[in-house]
């Protein structure tokens, strides 16, 4: 499609479109704080950590100063530690490993599935009846691009292990009807600016209903206090500041609708690109693309659509050269990250991820994004692809 002569441009994210309505109402927060001078936690952030609790049906969110935080914090609060191993995907942000790392545990890593990215249960099963699967204390799955991954109900009783969520860009997405964040022992989210819940500039939260791990959380967020100046044990300095709970506290309150139109514009994508005849059924691309779906028993609420393309690269190319915004999450799997050597993975042990981070393209989604936006997109990959 074209504009006045040239191609239309297509931002992958445009957060100008989301804060200019809420300008007055984020100022107005804003000023709160600095009124109260609760600038670290305080009042702010105690509202958003209720309200939170209460959108996700849980018993407890507990804010801190990033997501990475949030999944060290939620792993090291269920007793993971020295001597323990945690089952992850080697498809995903470097954090998911680098955390367990930090809560001192061997990370050990089971691949994926090819149609939802996210880790294939019997690759863990099988894992965890492995000789590298001694040890195994936790599995720590990720919610990618917005879709749970289908270990609940059961799995972590099932197997006896505990089940922390990686839900950094799920806020909001659910399994079986129950959402992200109430679905294991604890969950992990980020707020960072460009999640479908951001705050601006760092955030995390750690969700759980179970007391205990909920009050471990409170306590290693503040260098281990329990008490001011008596610590308990080595904690972290890992708090939310009073500014992004009011920031969040505002954006809560039309998350589920932007949600919602995540969810029109991954649909509207859908009927674009099936009508141009480019879809194929996958699970991997020959010649056209296969896209993104959302699983029986998952509500999907699309953080990223993400196709997978053969001849990425090229068409990357192909896009930004018509001022078209995309991204490759990810392009280097974990296990072959240069960080991680020592985790004692090669190249092949993980083909579905290895492939993936191959293929894999993310074409612009955000609640603001036009469908002329969305024909422009479809129309060009049509063009790349003719």
């Amino acid at each position: 499609m074209k504009s006045a002569g040239k191609f239309l441009p297509v931002p992958m994210l445009d957060l100008a479109r989301q804060y200019a309505p809420l300008r007055e109402e984020l100022m107005e927060a804003l000023a709160g704080v600095l009124d109260s001078r609760q600038f670290i936690l305080g009042g702010a952030v105690e509202s958003f950590e209720r309200a939170g609790a209460a959108q996700l049906g849980v018993k407890h969110g507990i804010g801190c100063a990033s997501g990475t935080d949030a999944l060290w914090l939620a792993l090291a609060a269920c007793g993971i530690g020295s001597g323990d191993a945690v089952i992850t995907t080697p498809f995903s942000f470097f954090a998911s490993v680098s955390a367990i790392l930090r809560a001192g545990a061997r990370a050990v890593l089971a691949d994926i599935e090819p149609g939802s990215f996210n880790l294939d249960p019997d690759k863990v099963r099988a894992m965890l009846g492995s000789e590298r699967g001694a040890g195994v204390k936790a599995i720590l799955p990720v919610h990618l691009y917005g879709q749970c991954g289908h270990f609940f109900p059961g799995f972590g009783q099932e197997h006896g292990v505990t089940v922390v969520e990686d839900a950094a860009q799920a806020w909001g997405a659910e399994w079986e009807g129950v959402r992200s964040g109430g679905l294991g022992d604890a969950a992990a989210f980020s707020f960072y600016p460009t999640k479908n819940l951001s705050a601006a500039g760092d955030a995390g939260m750690v969700t759980t209903q179970n007391d205990e791990i909920a009050e471990r959380v409170r306590m290693l967020r503040q260098h281990g206090m329990r008490r001011r100046y008596h610590h308990d044990e080595v904690g972290w300095n890992a708090r939310m500041d009073g500014f992004q709970g009011a920031v969040l506290s505002v954006k809560l309150k039309y998350i589920e609708g932007w949600n919602e139109a995540r969810r029109a514009a991954a649909a509207r994508y859908e009927a674009l690109f099936r009508a141009t005849g480019i879809a194929e059924a996958g699970p991997y691309p020959q010649h056209g693309l296969v896209l993104p779906f959302e699983a029986h028993g998952a509500k999907h609420v699309w953080h990223q659509y993400v196709i997978r393309a053969p001849k990425r690269d090229a068409l990357r190319e192909f896009l930004t050269a018509r001022g078209i915004g995309s991204e490759i999450y990810y392009p280097v799997p974990l296990h072959l990250q240069e960080a991680l050597s020592s985790l004692g993975y090669k190249e092949g042990d993980f083909p579905e991820a290895e492939r993936a981070a191959r293929e894999v393209l993310a074409l612009p989604i955000f609640p603001e994004i036009r469908e002329d936006e969305q024909q422009a997109v479809v129309a060009a990959i049509a063009e790349f692809l003719s």
